[in-house]
């Protein structure tokens, strides 16, 4: 089948060019990546999913952690529903990786905990991706850069069976414990057989995913017939002319494959009892000795042992340093690859590498483990770039990597379908910032707004958390200690106006889906470094983009470059979308409230009539303000100067300070002070000059 993307909505704003552009430099065979830069909220995913569809080709898609992959999995489902999407992260719900510590003698046994549902979902990607159909979109982690089962060992321990087929009852039960399919006389699980007479149900590993239990009935050595039935009654449901069983594990391989396997890790075994012999290490000897003694039993026995994956280049054939196989050796020769906020999943992938080699290294040197533990790893990044052909790289702060892998292929998206400007930056200094940002913070959530605040360390934003507690304001903290499903309540208890405000760290930048969110709060922005460079600061920004009252506010007792930098980039996305809505006669609305795996944005359609909404210059978008000024019925326009709108916040100034209140003096102090600094930039100055604003 080829892919049929089904939306409710058809691309808007700077949509089409975007996915024309794309498409475009995938399908020019002499460019291998392009980098798509669309701002927080514009619709990178249905852009995306256009392409695809135009594209047409197997694509995977890379996330850089689990929750936005589930997020990607969910809206891609929803695009695609005639089409085969997958999912394949980590099944680890815990896992310590076995080590071990020199320094202190500490050997840590590996110990994890595997979610089962996960684990049928990775194996039916690979059994997808092995049936031929080219309309699979696999949604992956970093984890399928690990390694691996051999794809053609997963081919050939796969059963097919077909009905009239000439088969011995005896050598398909052996076939199926081959597969690792496990015995049983009771209620069938998934990767589980019985056997009652000339029939054998067989539930498959895929489980539920797989949505059958298969029953296959003998005469003498002919497969008669073949049914799918439900487990739990042994009612038939189809009558089926042909099924394909699927190992019950990624790291499966035939018994000619073992056989090999077992004969070399016994000459490997020997070398590295030899060399510690050598070098007068008995202890080590005698450990990797016992060890691999052991786990050879286990493979004689079972077919697999703990820690098989430490023996899979004797079980794939491999020589030597050579990569393992991983998801991407499952996918056909050609096959489209898209980077997901790629700024923070490249430097993912580049540095698993290193980590996973150090601490393996300290088992082989003290004979925990042989060295062919080694060639069980990720990725080297060159492998991972040979790999792929096709890339499309998606974020809204490509990094230089990026930029450099595209060679000038960069497609700007800035026209949010819901034609929300980007949120103004406003410098604050540090002076007063506690009361400044509580008297800020009540005026957004009298409003109905929700507000985040970003700071440099833990400690700081509990002190932070607490602070705002006590005058009043309810609120939570969110960091690394916070527990993933105390996170996502804390996200939700946000959404659900059970608080108002989030304090967190580094935790509240790329993909969180917060629409009720006008305000991020950026505090000691003038302290250079990771967590206050370019990208965190426009990415912590965008976290109030959904919003069309967006402001973010960066305290700092100066004005370093990186903010300068981050300034002039806000005002030049800034312009552009401005003078889209004004030209265009678009206005903002806020995006729909969803939950963390639904679709984000409200995107118009060609028929859809626009209406205005309201904008609150006290916390809302200053240049858009300054280009729409519509009264309430939007009939009547004049024009205005910049100058013009100065003195009438100076005057409102005045006015207020001579009332003694003295909070709205400080306001539209603010507020005169932006317009000032705005007039001083020659972009908008010259844009100003040309537009005509209603009112």
């Amino acid at each position: 089948m080829d892919f049929k993307l089904v939306a409710e909505y058809k691309p808007t704003g700077d949509q089409p060019q975007a996915i024309e552009k794309i498409v475009e430099s995938v399908l020019d065979n002499d460019t291998e990546g392009t980098t798509l830069l669309g701002v927080t909220g514009s619709g990178k995913t249905f852009t995306i999913a256009n392409a695809i569809e135009k594209i047409n080709l197997p694509t995977l898609v890379i996330s850089h952690n689990k929750t936005l992959a589930a997020q990607l999995y969910n809206e891609f489902k929803n695009f695609f529903p005639e089409n085969a999407v997958e999912y394949f992260v980590s099944y680890y719900d815990y896992y310590q990786p076995e080590a071990y510590l020199p320094t202190t003698d500490t050997y840590i046994e590996k110990d994890l905990s595997i979610n089962d549902e996960i684990e049928k979902m990775r194996l039916r990607t690979v059994a997808t991706l092995l049936s031929g159909r080219k309309d699979v979109i696999v949604v992956s982690s970093v984890s399928c850069i690990y390694g691996c089962g051999n794809p053609e060992d997963f081919h050939e321990t796969s059963i097919n069976l077909k009905v009239g087929d000439r088969y011995m009852r005896k050598d398909l039960l052996i076939k199926l414990v081959d597969a690792l399919y496990t015995r049983s006389d009771s209620v069938l699980q998934p990767a589980t057989f019985r056997v009652t007479g000339d029939t054998i149900d067989i539930m498959s590993s895929l489980g539920e995913f797989g949505n059958q239990c298969f029953r296959i009935v003998f005469f003498d050595t002919e497969i008669e017939a073949i049914y799918s039935v439900d487990p739990a009654t042994g009612q038939r449901l189809n009558s089926l002319d042909s099924v394909t069983i699927y190992p019950c594990n990624l790291f499966v391989s035939s018994r000619e494959h073992i056989v090999r396997a077992m004969h070399d890790i016994k000459e490997d075994l020997a070398k590295q009892i030899a060399f510690f012999e050598r070098e007068g290490r008995e202890v080590e000897a005698q450990r990797i000795k016992q060890r691999v003694e052991y786990d050879l039993e286990m493979i004689n026995e079972l077919g697999y042992c703990s820690g098989i994956e430490n023996y899979s280049r004797y079980l794939d054939g491999r020589e030597p340093g050579s990569r393992p196989f991983c998801l991407m050796d499952f996918f056909p020769t050609k096959f489209l690859t898209i980077i997901d906020e790629s700024h923070v999943t490249v430097p993912q992938v580049r540095g698993m590498y290193g980590g996973d080699r150090a601490r393996k290294e300290n088992l082989v040197e003290y004979g925990f483990r042989l060295p062919a533990a080694l060639d069980n790893r990720p990725l080297k990044f060159h492998e991972f770039t040979n790999i792929t052909n096709k890339v499309i790289y998606v974020s809204a702060t490509p990094a230089e990597y990026e930029l450099g892998a595209s060679n000038g292929e960069i497609v700007e998206q800035l026209i949010r379908p819901t034609f929300v400007v980007d949120p103004a930056l406003n410098v604050r200094d540090t002076r007063h910032q506690i009361d400044d940002i509580i008297d800020t913070l009540n005026g957004v959530i009298r409003s109905g707004s929700k507000a985040l605040i970003t700071t440099i360390t833990k400690a700081m934003s509990e002190e932070m958390s607490r602070y705002l507690s006590n005058v009043g304001i309810k609120n939570a903290y969110l960091h690394s200690d916070i527990d993933t499903l105390d996170r996502v309540k804390i996200l939700d208890d946000l959404r659900e106006d059970r608080i108002d405000v989030i304090v967190g760290v580094n935790l509240l930048r790329e993909g969180i889906d917060l629409p009720d969110v006008s305000l991020a709060v950026i505090l000691d922005a003038d302290k250079q470094g990771f967590l206050r460079d370019v990208r965190s600061i426009t990415q912590i920004s965008g976290r109030a983009a959904r919003n069309e009252k967006g402001l973010a506010i960066l305290y700092g007792a100066t004005v370093t470059d990186t903010m300068r930098v981050a300034l002039t980039e806000s005002n030049r996305r800034r312009s552009k979308q401005v003078m889209y809505n004004f030209e265009n006669n678009c206005f903002p609305k806020k995006a729909r409230r969803s939950g963390p795996t639904q679709s984000h944005l409200i995107a118009a359609s060609a028929e859809e009539e626009t209406k205005y909404t309201d904008m609150d210059s006290g916390v809302g978008d200053i240049v858009a303000e300054q280009f729409l000024n519509y009264s309430t019925n939007g009939a009547t326009t004049i024009e205005k100067s910049i100058d013009k709108l100065i003195e009438e916040a100076r005057t409102e100034m005045e006015k207020a300070a001579k009332g003694l209140d003295f909070m709205a003096a400080a306001k539209h102090r603010d507020r005169m002070y932006e317009l000032q600094k705005l007039r001083e930039q020659e972009k908008l100055g010259d844009m100003y000059d040309k537009v005509r604003k209603p009112r």
